[in-house]
C-alpha cells in the first residue's frame, strides 16, 4: 500500500497560549501496520523558513501531545513529527501562521536511533507518488505580530476607568404633574382640565377614573413614560488595562548603501490642523459625526468626549461624574430585565465611542523623516542607520510602535430613581458679556477744511467831475447862479435888468467804473455824493430821476439832477460819488458750494475711516468671541444642576411639600429630601429645541429680521445724543447676526438671519445656523441647554431609602395606577405574578434595598482593583448584576518608530 499524506485543515489554538495569527495545522498520514508499525517515527519535511512554534512550549494543546519538532541551522529544512503509539495511520499536527501557501515537503520516516529517511508518498490515494510534492502549507516567514494573548495579562491592575449609567423609565404610574402638563397641552380632550385631586383615591389607582381612563388610552405605551415618575439606573463601569506593545504599518522607507551610514532625524509633532496633502488621507477614514481630540489616550479621549456630548444626563457619584445614557422604556420592573437591556446599550455607545476615540487618536500623530548628509543641532530624536555590508544594499522600514489597549464592562449596582420633567430650564441662567471697548478712528490725518467767508458789501468811492454846460444865453464865465427852470433838467438864471435868460444843462449821467471782479451796483442803496463844498444842491432820488435804481445796475451808471448851482467861474465840478457793491448770487452760491464740497469731502473721509474702524471692530470681537476661553464643564453642569434642582424645589412648594415662605428656612424639609435622596447626584437629559411648540405657520423672516445678537448699527448715538465712536463701550453677549437676501429657486426674494465669520474666527458653535441663544465662553452642552424645550430631571433615592422615598413619592405623584394588574415578561421573578403595579413597585424597592444595603455586592464591583484584568471568555456574554460582561482590545499609535531591516525578491518586489 502506498503511504498518502493528505491536508486536513487548520484549527484555533486552544486555550489561548498564542494570538490568533497561529493555527494548528494538521495532517493525515494513511499506510498500512506494516508501512507505520508501532513506534516508529515518522515527520514532515518542512522548509526551515516556515515558522513553526516547538510544541513543548504549548502543553495542553489539543492535539499536539507526542509531537516532536526537529530543527537544525545548518539544515535548510526542519522535521515535525510524531511517534506512531499504534500502528497504522497517523495525524501530524503542529502550530503555525495562519498565512497559507502551496509549497514543497517531504515524507520522513525512521526507527528511534537511527536518522530519518525520506520515503516516497502521494498526496491522493490512487496518485502518483515521489519523494517530493506539493501541498497546502503555512506560508513561509513569521507570522504578523500584534502582541500576546490576552491570558498573558491577567492579574494586570486598570490603569483608568470611567463610570457611566443607563436610564429606563417604568411604565404604569401615572406621575400627577406630567399628566396634569399632558392634559393642558389638549384643551380640548376629554381628559383636559386634570387637578391634582383627581389622582388620589380608588378611582384613580384602578385608573377607573373617566379622564385618567381617556389619558391612559390616548398615549400608547412608549408615550406613557413621560407620564410615570419613577425608573431605574443601571450603573456600569468602563476599564483600561496596558497590554503590550506591537509594531504597526511603516510609515517610511530608507535604504543605505554598502558601508553607507544615513543619520535620521525623527521630529514628533502634534497635529491639531489638517492642512494639504494629509487631507487626502483623513477623508478616508473620517466619520459622519467626528470631533477631533487632543488627548493621547482612549481612557483621556472617552472622558473628554462624555463631558461635552449632549444627550447624556449627568450627575455626580462618588466625587466623580457619571454620564447616564437614556435608553428606551422599560415595561419590566425586574432589575435583572433592565440590567440586560442597559448592558446592551452601554456595549454599543461604548464600543462605538471607544472606535471613534481611537480613530481621531490615530491622526493626532505625525512623523516626518530627513536624510542629511551633516550633522545639525536638533531636539528630535536622531537615529543612525548604518550598513556594515561591502556589498549588498540594505532597506530598512520605519515602523510605528503600537500600543493594545484593553476595555472591559461591569455592571455597578441599580438605582430607583423619580423623574420629573421642566420647561424652559436655560431661563433663569445668565450669559457672560465679553466687555469690549473699541478704539475711536485716528482722525489726525485728516485735515479739517476750512470755511470761506462769504465776500461782503463794498462801498467804493469814485472821483467823478460836473461840467457847466450852458445851453443858452452869455454866461460863457460861469458866474451866475441857477435854479430849475420849468423843465427840472435845465437850470435857468434871469438877468434882473435887461438880457436873454441863460440856461444850463441840470440832469447828468456819470459812467461809472466797472465794478469789482464777483460785484455788482447794490440797489436801493443811495450813494453818498461830495462835492467838496462847491455851491451845489441836487438829488439823487430815482423817482426824481425816473430812474428803477440810482445808480442804474445795468447801464453801471449815477443819475444826478442839480436843484441850485452857482460854479463860481469854474467850468467843472470835481466831487465824489461813494457807491455800495454787493456781491452776485452767483459768486456767493460759489463759495458756498465750494465749502460744502470740501466739508463733503471731509465727511467722506471721516465716515470712510469710521467704517474702517466699525469693520474692524466687528472682525475684533468676532475673532475674540470665538476664541473666548470655555469655564470648565463640571461648573457649568452644577450650574445647571442647580437651575434644575431650584424647579424642582418650587414644584414641590405647588404640592405644599415644602415651604414657600421665605422669611422661615426649613431645615427638616431639606434634610428629609437629602435622607430619601442622592441630591448630589441628581441628572437630567436635555430636550432639543425642536421640541418646542411655535407658531403654525412661523413668521417669515424679512429684511427686518435680527437674531438672538444683532449687528449693532454703524452710526450710534449716545444716551446724551451726542455721536460716539462705532461700538464703543458696549459689551459682547453672543455671536454677530443680520438679515441677507437671497434668490429662491423660484426667483422670488428670501430672507435669511445668518452669523458673522471672518477668515480668522474658529468654527461657529453647534446652534449659529438655528438661531440659537449662544453663550460665548460655555460649551455645545450648556448652548443646549439655554434653548431646550425642557429637562427630564432625574433624582436617585439614596441606597436603603427605596420603600421609604417610594412612599414620600406616593404623596407628591399621587396613586394613578398603582392598583392595575402588573404584565410580567419572560425575565421577571415569579414573585411579580398576579401583583398589581402598586405591589411590584414595592417589591422592587426591597429587593434594592437589600442589594444596595449588601456590602459584598460592592467588594464585587471593586473586584477588578484587587484582582487585576480577568479575560472574558468569547469577550461579551448575557449581563448579570454586578459582573463584568463586556471586552474588547483597542489598538492605539504611539509617537514612537523602530526602524526595521527588510529584505525585497528583486523579481517580484515582494517582501521575503
Amino acid at each position: 500500500m502506498t503511504l498518502v499524506v493528505t491536508f486536513v485543515g487548520t484549527s484555533p489554538v486552544s486555550g489561548g497560549k498564542v494570538g490568533v495569527a497561529y493555527r494548528v495545522w494538521t495532517y493525515k498520514i494513511d499506510g498500512s501496520n506494516q508501512e507505520i508499525p508501532q513506534g516508529q517515527r515518522i515527520a514532515l519535511a518542512l522548509s526551515a523558513d516556515i515558522t513553526v512554534l516547538d510544541p513543548a512550549t504549548l502543553p495542553g494543546v489539543t492535539g499536539l501531545d507526542g509531537t516532536f519538532l526537529q530543527k537544525d541551522p545548518a539544515d535548510p529544512r526542519q522535521y515535525v513529527g510524531r511517534l506512531a503509539t499504534t500502528a497504522g495511520a497517523q495525524t501530524i499536527s503542529f502550530v503555525a501562521p495562519v498565512r497559507a501557501a502551496t509549497g514543497d515537503f517531504l515524507l520522513m520516516k525512521t526507527t528511534p536511533g537511527n536518522p530519518l529517511v525520506s520515503v516516497p508518498f502521494a498526496v491522493v490515494a490512487g496518485g502518483p507518488t515521489s519523494h517530493v510534492q506539493k501541498i497546502n502549507l503555512p506560508a513561509p516567514g513569521a507570522p504578523v505580530f500584534t502582541g500576546r494573548p490576552l491570558a498573558d495579562f491577567a492579574g494586570s491592575l486598570p490603569y483608568a476607568s470611567e463610570l457611566f449609567g443607563v436610564y429606563h423609565p417604568l411604565t404604569g404610574w401615572f406621575g400627577a404633574y406630567s399628566s396634569i402638563a399632558a392634559s393642558t397641552a389638549h384643551p380640548g380632550s376629554t381628559f383636559a382640565g386634570l387637578t391634582l385631586n383627581r389622582f388620589t383615591g380608588q378611582a384613580a389607582r384602578t385608573m377607573t377614573d373617566s379622564s385618567l381612563a381617556a389619558l391612559a388610552k390616548y398615549y400608547d405605551a412608549g408615550a406613557i413614560a413621560g407620564l410615570s415618575p419613577v425608573g431605574l439606573v443601571n450603573l456600569f463601569r468602563e476599564y483600561f488595562f496596558e497590554f503590550d506593545t506591537f509594531l504597526g504599518s511603516p510609515v517610511g522607507h530608507i535604504w543605505v548603501s554598502p558601508g553607507g551610514t544615513v543619520e535620521v532625524v525623527e521630529t514628533s509633532t502634534r497635529r491639531t490642523l489638517v492642512e494639504k496633502a494629509s487631507e487626502v488621507s483623513e477623508q478616508v477614514t473620517r466619520k459622519t459625526e467626528e470631533t477631533l481630540t487632543d488627548q493621547d489616550d482612549i481612557a483621556d479621549a472617552v472622558k473628554e468626549e462624555n463631558s461635552t456630548d449632549t444627550k447624556l444626563g449627568v450627575s455626580a457619584t462618588g466625587g466623580v461624574n457619571a454620564k447616564i445614557y437614556h435608553a428606551d422604556v422599560s415595561a419590566s420592573f425586574g432589575t435583572s430585565y433592565t440590567v440586560k437591556r442597559g448592558a446592551e446599550a452601554t456595549h454599543k455607545h461604548t464600543r462605538t465611542q471607544a472606535a471613534k476615540a481611537t480613530s481621531e487618536i490615530t491622526r493626532n500623530f505625525k512623523t516626518s523623516f530627513k536624510t542629511v548628509t551633516e550633522t545639525t543641532d536638533t531636539s528630535s530624536r536622531r537615529y543612525v542607520l548604518t550598513n556594515p555590508s561591502g556589498n549588498d544594499l540594505v532597506n530598512y522600514e520605519l515602523r510605528r510602535k503600537m500600543r493594545k489597549v484593553g476595555v472591559q464592562l461591569q455592571h455597578v449596582g441599580t438605582r430607583l430613581c423619580w423623574q420629573v420633567f421642566i420647561g424652559d430650564p436655560g431661563r433663569n441662567l445668565g450669559l457672560g458679556d465679553m466687555v469690549h471697548v473699541v478704539e475711536a478712528p485716528d482722525l489726525t490725518a485728516v485735515q479739517k477744511p476750512d470755511q470761506k467767508a462769504l465776500p461782503q458789501d463794498q462801498k467804493v468811492t469814485h472821483q467823478l467831475s460836473l461840467p457847466f454846460v450852458l445851453t443858452h444865453g452869455a454866461d460863457h464865465d460861469a458866474q451866475d447862479t441857477y435854479t430849475p427852470a420849468s423843465d427840472p433838467n435845465v437850470g435857468i438864471f434871469k438877468p434882473e435888468l435887461f438880457g436873454e435868460d441863460d440856461l444850463i444843462k441840470f440832469r447828468f449821467d456819470f459812467p461809472l467804473p466797472t465794478p469789482p471782479d464777483g460785484y455788482e451796483i447794490k440797489k436801493n442803496i443811495t450813494p453818498d455824493v461830495d462835492f467838496h463844498g462847491a455851491q451845489v444842491q441836487y438829488t439823487l432820488a430815482p423817482l426824481d430821476l425816473q430812474m428803477t435804481n440810482n445808480p442804474d445796475p445795468d447801464k453801471n451808471t449815477l443819475g444826478l439832477r442839480l436843484t441850485y448851482a452857482n460854479f463860481q467861474g469854474n467850468h467843472s465840478l470835481p466831487f465824489s460819488a461813494t457807491v455800495t457793491y454787493t456781491p452776485k448770487a452767483e459768486t456767493t452760491q460759489a463759495i458756498v458750494q465750494a465749502n460744502k464740497d470740501a466739508e463733503a469731502a471731509y465727511q467722506k473721509e471721516v465716515a470712510r475711516l469710521q467704517h474702517e474702524a466699525y469693520g474692524k471692530a466687528v472682525r475684533e470681537r468676532l475673532q475674540l468671541v470665538s476664541t473666548m476661553r470655555n469655564r470648565t464643564p463640571e461648573d457649568l453642569r452644577s450650574e445647571e444642576r442647580r437651575v434644575v434642582f431650584r424647579n424642582l424645589i418650587r414644584r414641590l412648594e405647588q404640592a405644599k411639600q415644602y415651604p414657600d415662605d421665605p422669611r422661615y428656612q426649613p431645615f427638616p424639609e431639606a434634610e428629609g429630601l437629602q435622607h430619601l435622596f442622592d441630591v448630589d447626584e441628581m441628572l437630567y437629559f436635555v430636550a432639543p429645541d425642536y421640541w418646542r411648540p411655535g407658531v403654525v405657520p412661523a413668521p417669515p423672516t424679512t429684511m427686518n429680521s435680527t437674531g438672538r445678537y444683532p449687528l449693532p448699527p454703524e452710526d450710534e448715538t449716545s444716551p446724551t445724543g451726542a455721536a460716539t465712536p462705532p461700538l464703543q463701550g458696549q459689551t459682547v453677549a453672543g455671536w454677530y447676526s443680520r438679515a441677507e437676501k437671497y434668490q429662491a429657486n423660484d426667483g422670488a426674494d428670501e430672507f435669511r438671519v445668518d452669523y458673522l465669520i471672518t477668515e480668522q474666527t474658529q468654527p461657529a458653535p453647534l446652534g449659529s445656523s438655528l438661531g440659537w441663544l449662544i453663550q460665548i465662553d460655555a460649551d455645545e452642552r450648556r448652548n443646549e441647554f439655554l434653548n431646550a424645550a425642557w429637562v427630564k430631571a432625574v433624582l436617585p433615592v439614596r441606597p436603603g431609602q427605596e420603600q421609604a422615598a417610594l412612599n414620600w413619592l406616593i404623596k407628591i405623584e399621587g396613586e394613578a395606577g398603582l392598583d392595575v394588574p402588573y404584565v410580567p415578561v419572560v425575565e421577571d421573578p415569579s414573585t411579580y405574578q398576579g401583583k398589581k403595579i402598586g405591589e411590584v413597585l414595592a417589591l422592587l424597592a426591597a429587593e434594592l434595598t437589600l442589594s444596595n444595603s449588601d456590602y459584598t455586592k460592592t467588594q464585587t464591583s471593586e473586584k477588578v482593583f484587587e484582582t487585576g484584568f480577568d479575560p472574558l471568555e468569547g469577550g461579551f456574554k448575557p449581563a448579570a448584576p454586578y459582573e463584568v460582561f463586556d471586552q474588547w482590545v483597542e489598538v492605539l499609535p504611539t509617537d514612537q518608530v523602530v526602524a526595521t531591516a527588510v529584505r525585497y525578491d528583486p523579481k517580484t518586489g515582494q517582501q521575503l
